[in-house]
């Protein structure tokens, strides 16, 4: 029997489990307490919520499948996480069916209003506005969550939808205690939601202090709307007081939702991103999120660079694959956009051509050099976010990233529903040659248009070995989330490192401009720093921290 075993972060159940504590190897990130490993037999479940997990766990005892784990833990972890995904947000979900061997990628990704306008977060001058795009109703897409677990359960799921919501509306009506990320979210949102009489009902202590670490959150009428949406399915959310709810606070702040938009919400289906590296067939998300073609066109170009011989520290290959990435996100900023409404050369990008070209243009032991022209600074975003993995023993595969994109999003709190609304519109090009909020450089392919996704860095992506799944992974972390999926996957599948190795091992990232490698604490040694910039590079030791949530399978049937 082929044993499934994962790495992830902050919780996981097995059926028939042992949990054990591998010693890394090589420099590790600096979140030792937070990890955690376990080996399965029949199914491991990889998410960011303790509540998420055992409601994943609770369907696979019930006799569900993957999907119905995968649509629990998702309705769970928008209660539990609710700073960096929720009901107001949307994602990406990769599926892999072992009976048909077919691998769907299914987008629900926020989309711009009708009402939006390209030039919508330029004042009169042409000058970006700094801020509105990010806080304030201008920054809210229409959600896409709902619909995506909906269409995704109704399609593939075994268990009824009653079964599977319960658990998110018992976690909203009995509360959870508060734990430092969701805290320190608060905290950082808390000028902007204090403005708001009820997020601060939801959010702040009674004294008017925003609620710390030990504090039970309870969520009422968050618990409510779960509960309209068990009802009612999609018109639950999409039709009724719920969507009047959110399109009567958007009026009331001048903002552009409206029921139409709701209405015309639709859940894409799309053919994954494919590539290969060294005998793995590698399936990622497609256009609108850049993440799909950036990990394949990266690993392309690796080919190229006998980077396994030299180590995953070694100047040469820190040196090689942060220059792969320099390549990738030039391209991103020029060429990356949503697919219904512009045309993205993918073929061009993924061809062994480009790849050998690009190759080619590293040359030698020196850091390339970004154009300045073309940049801004490198903002130092948010970690929000959240990743699931899910596989069962029969090799179903489930690897979900979804989001509400910064911290608490927009800052608005829905009344009398407890949804807090995503900033995703941030994620479009505010003006071609202007950073987001990531920092990452926006072009003309990713500029707003009414009912166009924005682009992503969302990766949920699986590997498979012989037309077997091997590896499910994905990550939180905007444009980082692209190299902690990357460099997870080459510590793996290039450099040999178990899979607990793989995620705990020490990651940096380099997105074209600024012109800088920045690295997770603890940072690079000394020595290796002074190595990477005697040939040219600028080494930033001050990066988030990757959460990345990863299952796989080892051993032979």
């Amino acid at each position: 029997m082929r044993k499934i075993y994962a790495f992830f972060i902050l919780s996981a159940f097995a059926f028939s489990c042992s949990f054990t504590k591998p010693v890394p190897k090589g420099p590790t990130a600096s979140y030792p307490k937070a990890t955690k490993y376990a080996e399965a037999s029949n199914y491991i479940i990889a998410t960011q919520g303790d509540h998420a997990s055992k409601a994943a766990k609770k369907m696979f005892d019930l006799g569900g499948n993957a999907i119905d784990a995968a649509v629990a833990a998702s309705y769970v972890i928008s209660v539990e996480r609710q700073q960096s995904t929720g009901l107001g947000g949307g994602g990406f979900m990769l599926i892999h069916f072992a009976k048909t061997k077919e691998t769907v990628a299914v987008d629900f990704r926020e989309v711009a209003p009708l009402a939006s306008f390209e030039k919508m977060f330029q004042d009169g001058k042409g000058n970006v506005v700094r801020g509105r795009s990010r806080e304030g109703i201008y920054a809210v897409g229409v959600p896409g969550l709902v619909a995506g677990l909906i269409d995704v359960h109704e399609k593939y799921g075994t268990l009824s939808r009653d079964l599977v919501m319960q658990p998110a509306i018992d976690v909203a009506e009995n509360g959870f205690t508060l734990y430092s990320h969701f805290a320190d979210a608060i905290e950082r949102k808390k000028e902007y939601l204090q403005k708001s009489e009820y997020a601060k009902s939801i959010f702040f202590r009674e004294n008017g202090t925003p609620k710390q670490v030990g504090d039970v959150l309870i969520q009422k009428d968050l618990a409510k709307v779960l509960k309209e949406i068990q009802k009612n399915g999609r018109d639950g959310f999409y039709k009724g007081w719920v969507s009047q709810s959110i399109v009567s606070e958007s009026r009331r702040r001048r903002g552009l939702l409206t029921q139409k938009d709701f209405d015309l919400y639709k859940v894409s289906y799309r053919e994954p991103i494919q590539g290969e590296y060294h005998g793995y067939q590698i399936f990622s998300m497609p256009p609108p999120s850049s993440g799909g073609v950036h990990v394949v066109q990266i690993l392309n170009l690796l080919k190229s660079f006998d980077i396994k011989k030299h180590g995953p520290y070694s100047p040469y290959s820190i040196h090689h694959t942060s220059a792969a990435m320099q390549i990738a996100f030039a391209d991103r900023a020029k060429l990356l956009g949503d697919s219904d409404f512009v045309d993205v050369p993918v073929e061009a990008l993924l061809s062994q051509s480009y790849a050998q070209q690009s190759a080619k243009s590293i040359g030698s032991m020196t850091a390339r050099v970004s154009d300045p022209s073309d940049g801004g600074q490198l903002k130092e975003g948010s970690n929000e976010t959240t990743h699931f993995s899910i596989m069962d023993r029969e090799g179903n595969v489930v690897a979900s990233t979804q989001t509400i994109n910064f911290g608490l999003g927009a800052g608005i709190v829905v009344p009398g529903t407890g949804i807090v609304l995503n900033n995703e519109m941030d994620d479009f090009t505010a003006k071609p040659g202007e950073p987001n909020g990531f920092g990452a450089i926006g072009g003309v392919p990713n500029a707003i248009v009414a009912g166009k996704r924005p682009l992503s860095s969302m990766t949920p992506t699986l590997v498979l070995q012989e037309g077997k799944p091997v590896l499910a992974l994905g990550s939180p972390n905007g444009t980082r989330i692209i190299s902690c999926v990357l460099l997870t996957m080459l510590n793996h599948l290039e450099y040999g490192m178990n899979l607990w190795d793989a995620v705990s091992a020490l990651r940096y990232h380099h997105q074209w401009f600024p012109d800088e490698i920045r690295v997770e604490d603890p940072g690079f040694s000394p020595k290796l720093t002074k190595s990477l910039e005697s040939i040219g590079y600028r080494v930033n030791q001050n990066s988030y921290d990757c959460r990345v949530q990863a299952v796989g399978q080892k051993g032979d049937r």
